[in-house]
């Protein structure tokens, strides 16, 4: 194995950084070139049957068979002029993962002769195999038949030489199977309900669609260090490995300059994805040694996530040219900042108008304080749904850490926008006899039209408004940001609802409009003030402060996974069919099966590697040290050296016998889990028990790299993988 680490070094020393010829052309011309788009549909279909698709795209119609035929036909016609030979429905099961089943177009004639063959009803369904996907229940191994559809709002594309066609998965009795299913639905909901609030201050507004702008950061190692690592092979984070020297202490590493072999491999994926008409405008080193990060221009949330999959599975692939490996984990290094996906959202109109961005016009300004304030009431009153929708076994080991957001759900929105609320709250009776007096004597005409200069940044805050948007900072790097997405789209749906109909109840009654949504805004204030935080979040004292507000500190994924199958959040999603109540059991089955699998693999890998490799790496190493002190005794050598020698031989048979009781004890408790029935309580005994032995026998572990001698040690360290040049 210590072979194996110093070939690994020799072959990562030795890389040649590749030449990557920017295109010579402007990104304006290859942009999307490979995306079946409006343009590609403008140019290949009819007049009529464009027409009928942009319907079904931007109001959500139905598309008949013969359209699907000739929408069939000019896609096979674009995909194989580009040298496509086969096409998959493109799906989001919930292994976290994306997947496809490819398919040739051509077909064989009776004659034997073969014609490309592309019909309608293979663009609009498939049938993939469904027993093998995760169910958590809802089907059993025998029941296979499933079904993908196609997702007319998400274009296909190129990949490779297959053409790619976003679809939704679903069971044959009906039920959702991916992530994309209840996130449409939480989309038209938020929809429905933003537009008609709209209608209070616009009536040229018909349509509201969620936006999103996913950060997306990631290390990068070289691939033959990342293969002389099994940790990282197996559970994607390295288990072991002290704290180097120099880690990102300094803080030198962000924003510095990207070293050049990571520029190359940077300007080769962003081309691709330029092509594939992702929007990736940014990039830059992270803080951490290694870690790097991109961040696209906003899209429409839907888009944005099949974007961001899509992302990184070109990623991955680029990276095996450039010889990386592209770690997404949330934790792949201790000691050193972790990886989040930060999903800036907000709400557009058809008119051009951003919702959450605040105007120079008070009567606007009411409008953006509306929308504003029932962001902050929904995440209040389902706080808990937020943190559930975040929860992972990677992001386990995160959150809370000293660079993310905790576990703690709060709003930051700084202390101008506070301000406004808080004499929003304190303001006596509303005069409206006099006009605007009525939003200046309120404070609304003085939010300034630019916020970004003039509200301070809050790295510690997991919702933090900033500007003119909302940044969900908790979502974990290697998620799929549509469960985040499909919660608070859908609390944000109802909570617009709800004000909705008090709104309505008011004017009824004979209230002023402005004044009804003034007198309900000032009393949502008062009720969820308390999420609202402009502090550190990192501190002891805000865990405190916490508590003492009433704010839950849900630290363990199993317990945050409960909120998914409570009573309110059963009838939130049932409510407006997003996902029901047995969809709901069965998801909540899913995450904590893949919770405990992910934790088993962990404890597996270390248990492979104290017994395997740490602990007769040790014994070695302890028996030259023991030889050495023999010969000295017998030449008659002692004083500090031979004790000092002897000391070190003693600690490291402590280590030795401290790990050799932990994994066992470790051994023995995932047994115990593992004869649990229950699954609940098998992923609680995965967190409480079996995880309960990661940091001992990890502090063992790491104290021997530092006594054993490096050229013996087997596993590659922190210093050698985190410093990619």
């Amino acid at each position: 194995m210590a072979n194996l680490r110093f070939k690994a070094l020799e072959t990562a020393m030795n890389r040649n950084v590749p030449v990557v010829t920017a295109p010579s052309n402007k990104v304006s011309d290859y942009y999307g070139t490979n995306v079946f788009g409006m343009e590609a549909m403008r140019a290949n279909l009819s007049t009529d049957v464009f027409k009928k698709v942009n319907r079904a795209i931007t109001e959500g119609s139905k598309i008949d068979e013969d359209t699907a035929d000739a929408v069939a036909s000019a896609m096979k016609s674009w995909a194989t002029s580009k040298n496509a030979t086969h096409y998959t429905h493109w799906f989001q099961p919930l292994t976290g993962a994306t997947a496809e089943k490819h398919d040739a177009f051509f077909d064989v004639l009776p004659n034997g002769s073969a014609i490309e063959k592309f019909k309608g009803s293979a663009l609009v369904q498939q049938e993939p195999d469904a027993s093998s996907f995760p169910s958590g229940g809802i089907r059993n191994t025998f029941e296979a038949r499933g079904y993908t559809a196609w997702d007319p709002t998400s274009p296909a594309f190129i990949f490779g030489n297959t053409l790619c066609i976003p679809t939704v998965f679903v069971s044959y009795t009906g039920e959702a199977l991916d992530y994309k299913a209840p996130l449409l639905k939480a989309l038209g909901l938020v929809d429905k309900a933003a537009t008609a609030v709209c209608q209070y201050f616009d009536k040229d507004i018909t349509r509201v669609t969620a936006t999103l702008g996913p950060e997306q950061e990631y290390f990068l190692v070289d691939r033959a260090l990342y293969m002389a690592r099994p940790d990282l092979i197996m559970a994607g984070r390295t288990v072991f490995g002290h704290a180097p020297a120099k880690g990102q202490q300094l803080e030198d590493h962000y924003f510095g300059s990207i070293p050049s072999r990571v520029l190359a491999f940077m300007q080769d994926f962003e081309y691709e994805a330029l092509k594939l008409g992702m929007p990736i405008r940014t990039r830059h080193n992270e803080v951490a040694p290694s870690q790097f990060e991109c961040a696209p221009t906003f899209e429409e949330v839907n888009l944005a996530i099949d974007h961001n999959l899509l992302l990184m599975d070109l990623m991955e692939k680029i990276a095996e040219k450039h010889d990386f490996k592209v770690l997404f984990h949330e934790k792949p290094f201790a000691g050193i900042n972790g990886s989040g996906k930060h999903n800036n959202w907000s709400l557009g109109t058809n008119t051009g108008r951003n919702l959450l961005a605040p105007s120079s016009r008070p009567k606007e300004n009411l409008m953006f304080l509306t929308f504003f304030i029932n962001v902050i009431k929904a995440v209040h009153d389902y706080a808990d749904l937020m943190r559930a929708s975040i929860a992972s076994a990677g992001n386990e080991h995160r959150l809370g850490a000293n660079e993310a957001p905790p576990a703690i759900v709060s709003i930051f929105i700084g202390s101008q926008l506070a301000k406004v609320l808080e004499d929003l709250e304190s303001k006596g009776e509303i005069k409206v006899d006099k006009g605007e007096n009525m939003y200046r004597n309120l404070g609304i005409d003085k939010i300034p039209n630019i916020l970004l200069d003039n509200t301070d940044r809050n790295r510690t805050s997991p919702f933090a408004f900033t500007g003119n948007k909302f940044e969900f900072r908790a979502v974990g790097s290697s998620a799929n940001s549509a469960n985040a997405m499909t919660v608070l789209n859908a609390i944000m749906g109802n909570q617009l609802m709800d004000f909705k109909k008090e709104v309505d109840a008011a004017i009824e009654k004979g209230e002023k409009k402005e004044v009804a949504i003034i007198n309900i805004l000032r009393r949502y204030v008062t009720e969820a003030k308390s999420i609202i935080f402009e502090g550190n979040g990192y501190s002891d004292e805000w865990k405190e402060e916490a508590a003492r507000r009433g704010l839950k500190n849900i630290a363990s994924t199993p317990e945050a996974l409960d909120v998914y199958v409570d009573e309110r959040s059963v009838k939130l999603f049932g409510k407006y069919g997003i996902l029901s109540h047995r969809e709901l059991e069965a998801r909540h089955e899913i995450m904590l099966e893949n919770y405990i699998k992910k934790i088993q693999i962990e404890s597996r890998v270390m248990g492979d590697l104290v017994l395997n490799h740490v602990i007769p790496t040790a014994v070695k190493y302890q028996n030259v040290l023991t030889s050495n002190l023999k010969a000295m005794k017998e030449v008659g050598i002692e004083g500090k050296h031979t004790q000092n020698l002897v000391d070190t031989v003693k600690k490291i048979s402590g280590y030795i016998d401290t790990l050799l009781d932990s994994v066992e004890n470790m051994t023995e408790a995932r047994k115990k889990a593992n004869n649990t029935s229950d699954t609940r309580g098998k992923a609680v005994l995965y967190n409480q028990e079996v995880k309960g032995y990661f940091d001992k026998i990890r502090y063992c572990v790491d104290k021997l790299e530092l006594l054993v001698d490096d050229e013996d040690w087997p596993l590659v360290k922190y210093r050698e993988m985190l410093l990619v040049r």
